[in-house]
C-alpha cells in the first residue's frame, strides 16, 4: 500500500485546505503525471483514497483534497463562501501542484464523485483547463430531494433567515452494498450531514448551467452512471453525456449499483475501465480540436443565428417579445438607466459607464425603482463583478512588472470612459510611466478624458479616438505597451477574423513578456433578453450576442502568441477575465 504524505495549500482567500499526496515512482527526466481525486459531499479524501492502490498506476502521483468545510480542512462543516469559491479553489489547487511538483495541467488526470464531480465539472466549463482526461461518476447534476417544491422552499427560506443547514436523509446502507464501505461510513469521525443551503443551491444552478452547456466541454470524458441511485436524478446525467463537446466520450450505466459508485462492492471492473480510460488518455498526445472557426460552425454560430432570425408574426414568442420591448420603452420614459440604453446602445460605453457607477436616477421614485430592477439584472451585476477582476487582475500584472524591473506602460484598445483602468490605480505606487486609453466613439474619447481631468491623470494618461481592430494600427502604438486590455470587445463581434487581426496587432505592439487581460462571455441567460428587446451601439440594431467559450477565446489569444497564466470568472459563470503574458 503507498503511504500519504498530508500537505496543505493556501487558497486565493488565505484558507489552508489538506490534502493527501501519494508520490509516484517518476523516471529521472520524464515530465511528472498526476491523478487528482475528489471526494463526495459530507466526506473527505480519506474516504476515495482507496482508489490509489486499486486503480494500480504506480508510476503516477496521486492527490485528493478535503474540500472547505470537509474532512480536516476548515470552516463550517458543509459550507463555502459560495458554490464558485469551491470551483474556484480547484484551479488553485492545479496552480498549487505546478508551482510545488512541477505537474503541467496537460498531464493531469482527473476523477471525481458526486457533489464533486458537479464542482470538477463546472470547472472544467468555466476555467477550459487543458487536463488531459476526466472521470466523473454520478455526478449530482440533481439531486432528489423528494419533498415536492424542496428546492423553491429552501430558496425562499434562505431570503428570509439568510444562509442555514440542512442534514443528509440518506443512510449509509443506501450508498453501497459493501458492508465495510457502510460500517465506515457511519463509523467515521471526519463525515459530516450538514450541507449549507448556500452550498445546495449553488450546487443547483452551476449543475444546471453545465449540463445545458456541456458542448463547451472538450476534455475527453468518462461518465459512469450509478442504475440504483438513491440519491441523485439518472437523466441530467444522460443529458449531459448527450451534449458532451468532447470527441472522446463514454459511458457506463452500472446496473445495481449505489450512488457510491467507487465505493461499491463489485467495483472491480468499474476501477479497471477507469484505469485503461486514464492511461489510454496520458499515451496520446495532448490536443484539443481547433475552435478558431467556431464562428462559422458549431452550436454557438447556429444560436446566435437563431436569436437574429425574425420570429413569425404575432407568434406567441413574438407578440411576448414586443410587449416587452413596449414595456422597456414605457420605462425608459421614467428610468435614466434605460432612457441612456435606448440613446446611445444597451452594449455603449456610456451605458457600462452607467452601470459601474450603480446609482439609480429616475424622473420620480417610480422611475427609480424601475432603474435600480434594470441596475440589479443579473448580467449588469455579472458585468460589476467583471470591472472587479479586471481591475483584480491589472494590479497583479502592475506588480509582476515592478518585480521584473520593467516599466509599465498601459493601453486600452477599447476603453469605453476607461473606469475601470483609472480605478484600478487606487492605491498603486509608482503610477504606471504611461496609459493610453483609446475607443471608436467621439463620446467616449470626451467622457473618458474628463474623466483622466478628474482624477488628476493627465501628467501619465491620454485618451485617443482608435480603432480596436486595425492591425498596423495597434502595431505601429507607441510607446509599446507593456500591458494591454481588451475588456468587454470581443464579446460583441462574431467574427473570430476581426478578433484574431486584432489580437495579432496587440501581439506585435506588446513588448515580449508583457501581459494582456482581456475578457469573455462564455455563457449568459439573457441571451434572448438581450437580442430580442436591447439595441446596440450600432445604429440602433439588435444586440444579438455570439457566445464564445472559454476553450475558443483562450485558442484565440493563443493562436496570437499569448500564454494564459491566470483567470477570474464570476459566481454566476457569465463573464471571465483572463492574465495572459506574451511569449517570449
Amino acid at each position: 500500500m503507498r503511504e500519504a504524505q498530508h500537505q496543505t495549500f493556501t487558497t486565493h482567500d488565505g484558507v489552508e485546505l489538506f490534502y493527501r499526496y501519494w508520490p509516484g515512482t517518476t523516471a529521472p527526466g520524464e515530465a511528472r503525471q498526476a491523478v487528482l481525486l475528489f471526494h463526495r459531499g459530507h466526506e473527505h479524501s480519506g474516504r476515495i483514497a482507496h482508489l490509489v492502490d486499486e486503480l494500480n498506476l504506480p508510476d503516477h502521483d496521486f492527490f485528493a483534497w478535503d474540500a472547505r468545510g470537509h474532512g480536516l480542512s476548515p470552516g463550517a462543516r458543509g459550507d463555502s463562501p459560495g458554490f464558485a469559491t469551491s470551483v474556484r479553489d480547484v484551479q488553485t489547487f492545479c496552480d498549487h501542484l505546478g508551482a510545488a511538483y512541477g505537474i503541467d495541467e496537460e498531464n493531469i488526470a482527473v476523477i471525481a464523485q458526486s457533489v464533486g464531480a458537479v464542482i470538477v465539472a463546472t470547472w472544467v466549463h468555466d476555467y477550459a483547463p487543458r487536463i488531459r482526461s476526466l472521470v466523473l461518476a454520478s455526478p449530482a447534476f440533481k439531486v432528489k430531494l423528494y419533498v415536492p417544491f424542496a428546492r423553491q422552499g429552501l430558496a425562499l427560506m434562505r431570503r428570509w433567515r439568510g444562509n442555514f443547514f440542512v442534514n443528509s436523509y440518506v443512510k449509509a446502507r443506501f450508498l453501497s452494498h459493501d458492508p465495510q464501505r457502510v460500517a465506515s461510513y457511519d463509523d467515521d469521525p471526519l463525515i459530516t450531514k450538514a450541507i449549507s443551503v448556500n452550498v445546495l443551491l449553488g450546487l443547483y444552478d452551476a449543475a444546471e448551467r453545465v449540463v445545458a452547456d456541456a458542448q463547451a466541454i472538450q476534455v475527453p470524458t468518462q461518465l459512469l452512471i450509478s442504475g440504483a441511485d438513491f440519491v441523485v436524478h439518472r437523466q441530467p446525467q444522460e443529458q449531459f453525456f448527450e451534449r458532451l463537446g468532447s470527441l472522446h466520450k463514454e459511458k457506463h450505466v452500472l446496473p445495481g449499483f449505489f450512488h457510491d459508485t467507487l465505493g461499491e462492492q463489485r467495483r472491480e471492473s468499474v476501477v479497471a475501465s477507469v484505469r485503461r480510460f486514464i492511461l489510454h488518455n496520458f499515451q496520446q498526445p495532448a490536443a484539443r480540436p481547433s475552435l478558431l472557426a467556431a464562428d462559422r460552425l458549431g452550436l454557438t454560430c447556429a444560436e446566435s443565428e437563431s436569436l437574429a432570425a425574425p420570429l413569425p408574426r404575432n407568434s406567441l414568442r413574438e407578440l411576448y417579445w414586443r410587449m416587452t420591448r413596449t414595456g422597456m420603452g414605457f420605462g425608459s420614459r421614467l428610468s435614466s438607466g434605460l432612457k441612456l440604453g435606448f440613446d446611445t446602445g444597451f452594449d455603449s460605453g456610456s451605458t457600462l459607464d452607467y452601470v459601474y457607477r450603480n446609482t439609480p436616477t429616475g424622473t420620480s421614485a417610480v422611475g427609480r425603482l424601475i432603474d435600480r430592477n434594470y441596475l440589479d439584472s443579473i448580467g449588469w451585476r455579472g458585468i460589476r463583478q467583471r470591472k472587479l477582476h479586471v481591475e483584480e487582475l491589472l494590479r497583479l500584472a502592475m506588480a509582476q512588472l515592478r518585480d521584473q524591473g520593467r516599466e509599465v506602460r498601459i493601453v486600452d484598445i477599447a476603453a469605453g470612459h476607461g473606469r475601470y483602468i483609472l480605478e484600478a490605480l487606487q492605491g498603486i505606487d509608482p503610477l504606471p510611466e504611461s496609459i493610453l486609453l483609446r475607443d471608436y466613439s467621439d463620446i467616449n474619447v470626451r467622457d473618458g478624458g474628463a474623466l483622466i481631468r478628474d482624477k488628476g491623470l493627465e501628467a501619465i494618461a491620454r485618451f485617443v479616438k482608435g480603432d480596436a481592430f486595425d492591425r498596423a494600427d495597434l502595431a505601429a502604438l507607441d510607446p509599446k505597451p507593456t500591458l494591454a486590455v481588451v475588456s468587454g470587445l470581443y464579446e460583441l463581434f462574431a467574427d473570430n477574423q476581426m478578433v484574431s487581426g486584432s489580437l495579432a496587432g496587440l501581439a506585435d505592439a506588446v513588448e515580449p513578456g508583457g501581459y494582456l487581460v482581456y475578457t469573455g462571455q462564455p455563457w449568459h441567460p439573457q441571451l434572448e433578453l438581450i437580442a430580442r428587446a436591447l439595441t446596440s451601439h450600432r445604429e440602433g440594431l439588435a444586440w444579438v450576442m455570439r457566445r464564445r467559450t472559454q476553450a475558443e477565446m483562450d485558442q484565440l489569444v493563443a493562436a496570437a502568441g499569448f500564454r494564459k497564466i491566470g483567470m477570474r470568472v464570476d459566481q454566476w459563470g457569465i463573464f471571465s477575465v483572463s492574465l495572459a503574458q506574451r511569449v517570449q
